[in-house]
């Protein structure tokens, strides 16, 4: 007859240590790959063009091609967002590698301060790897004062190598939307909301 060796005490309690510092680590390790998830998808778009990002340059380019493409511009505001919204031009020719700039026209209609960040893609969504802008006002928040209207500029280029692109040979046309949606204000510190009453004073 055979008996089973059960464990002590000890090894027990050690047993149940290292699952639950494994859980903790699962669950830390869970919780940084959220955070994480959003920069490395913006990472990863900005490398690829996926979904139509556009990538971002440095510098205004340097070459200049015969070919010719046409941008349009498109301009929304989400329901958040109490502003006018529309591009000082509807479309531009230009040659590929041709840097240029244009404006979008922003008005509060509001009464109160809004702040606001725009996300932005183009269409075909294949042609975001070669559109590059090289100023923007969607790199930053934008804060409007009530009833204030400013024009936004945003310097761009085409690359060249779009034609190069078995899915993009015949340089369709290019329309880079906008789309602005409200910035969360921080959270009032509960001291702050409260007066920031002096405890001396009571």
């Amino acid at each position: 007859m055979s008996s089973s060796t059960r464990p002590t005490p000890a090894e027990a309690a050690k047993r149940a240590r290292a699952i639950a510092l494994g859980c903790i680590v699962f669950v830390f390790g869970m919780v940084g790959a959220a955070y994480a998830s959003v920069p490395l998808y913006q990472l990863f778009c900005q490398v690829t063009g996926y979904g139509g990002t556009t990538q971002r340059a440095e510098f205004a380019s340097s070459n200049v091609a015969s070919e010719k493409v046409t941008v349009r511009f498109d301009a929304n505001s989400s329901s958040g967002v109490p502003w006018s919204f529309q591009p000082v031009e509807r479309e531009i020719r230009l040659n590929l590698g041709e840097t240029r700039q244009t404006a979008y026209r922003v008005r509060n209609r509001s009464d109160k301060p809004v702040t606001a960040q725009a996300t932005f893609n183009v269409t075909p969504l294949t042609a975001g790897i070669y559109f590059n802008k090289v100023q923007c006002f969607c790199f930053t928040e934008q804060t409007l004062q009530p009833g204030e209207a400013v024009d936004m500029p945003v310097v761009f280029f085409v690359d060249p190598a779009i034609k190069d692109d078995p899915d993009l040979k015949d340089i369709p046309t290019i329309t880079l939307s906008y789309t602005f949606f409200p910035v969360a204000e921080p959270k009032t510190p509960v001291a702050a909301a409260a007066g920031g009453s002096d405890p001396k004073g009571l």
